[in-house]
């Protein structure tokens, strides 16, 4: 075995007992498209009000930019894939629905403690400099992860994999070392609609683009001030992201079981009453939501999104918890909380 296939068996070892679910490489350059994608998703708006992805565009679009020194990207996913039916709390409109990924341990801290752990061991074997991402940096890791050979962007715009499904995290090596590069992985969707079919917002103008103006987990997570009312009652009882698009994936019938206990759902969060998270004021949200990604939003918007799911529950015993949040002092949880015990009261007027 050469050196550099000796040093490429023994990273994935690392990776392997670091609780990576799998590994790939590719060269910086290895996605010349995706600079000129960016910017036709910029240029029609469909970021919303994500103005950090316009801000770094041309870092995002070409990670030769990022760090022109880099002569590998390692690319690592992570699976957490649910047990049991993902969906199952939309058929309980008086609970909230929260998106798999944050119903546990926030994976930004666990993902990139990992990547630092496989980085030292590299900068030890190679002799080489790194830097590691992890989602909070201008880093498209999708696709790259498909350039790396993990999988391919399927219709829904997420990574999914034949052997992964598409309940993965994604993490990436930027490396000094020149590192033996995998082909890259091509579409396997076929005809398949699934995922656009069951979107109820139809964020996906076609198979492939995400408007995330009307994604429901851009509305309920990246989204500042009032969703527009057309969309609310789309909206359902998802308070935290939304999943469908990627619980209706076939390929998650080879999806790799997660193997890290704390991305497991807590508790309290795989149905949460709608009524008790009504009354979280700052201090509750915190400590309900310490070391979870849900904590980024802040108690506002999540009880905003809390009062919409609210409306749309039909439950007019969830009118008291909502009708105290009419007189909240957050303007948009106020006006949230009305249009919630109007609609309610409508439907039972």
């Amino acid at each position: 075995m050469s050196g550099a296939a000796d040093l490429r068996a023994r990273l994935e070892a690392e990776a392997e007992a670091a609780g990576f679910t799998k590994l790939g490489i590719c060269r910086p350059d290895a996605i010349p498209q995706a600079a000129e994608r960016l910017q036709a998703f910029l240029d029609a708006g469909r970021h919303g009000q994500m103005d950090w992805m316009e801000r770094r565009a041309n870092w995002r679009g070409d990670p030769t930019e990022l760090w022109p020194e880099a002569r590998s990207v390692i690319m690592l996913a992570e699976a957490y894939t649910p047990v049991g039916d993902p969906l199952a709390t939309l058929d309980h409109p008086e609970r909230g629905n929260i998106s798999v990924y944050s119903r546990g341990r926030d994976y930004h801290d666990l993902v990139k403690k990992r990547l630092k752990r496989i980085g030292r061991w590299l900068v030890d074997a190679a002799d080489c400099e790194i830097k590691v991402f992890v989602d909070t940096a201008p880093v498209m890791e999708k696709p790259l992860a498909a350039a790396a050979g993990l999988g391919w962007q399927g219709k829904h715009t997420n990574l999914l994999g034949r052997d992964l499904g598409n309940w993965v995290f994604l993490g990436a090596i930027f490396t000094t070392a020149e590192l033996p590069v995998d082909a890259p992985e091509t579409d396997h969707c076929g005809s398949c609609r699934a995922c656009l079919d069951i979107c109820p917002t139809n964020a996906f103008p076609a198979p492939f683009q995400l408007d995330a103006r009307r994604c429901i987990s851009y509305l309920t997570i990246e989204h500042d001030g009032p969703v527009d009312e057309d969309l609310r009652p789309l909206l359902g009882n998802r308070i935290y992201g939304c999943d469908d698009c990627l619980a209706v994936c076939p390929w998650n019938k080879f999806a790799v079981e997660a193997q890290e206990a704390a991305y497991w759902a807590r508790a309290e969060l795989r149905a949460p009453r709608l009524d008790a998270l009504a009354a979280l004021d700052d201090a509750g949200f915190r400590a309900v939501f310490s070391g979870s990604p849900i904590k980024r939003i802040g108690r506002n918007r999540f009880v905003r999104n809390v009062a919409y799911a609210i409306g749309n529950s039909g439950r007019p015993e969830l009118l008291p918890s909502v009708e105290a949040l009419t007189e909240d002092p957050d303007p948009v949880v106020a006006e949230a909380a009305a249009w919630a015990v109007a609609r309610l009261r409508g439907a039972f007027a």
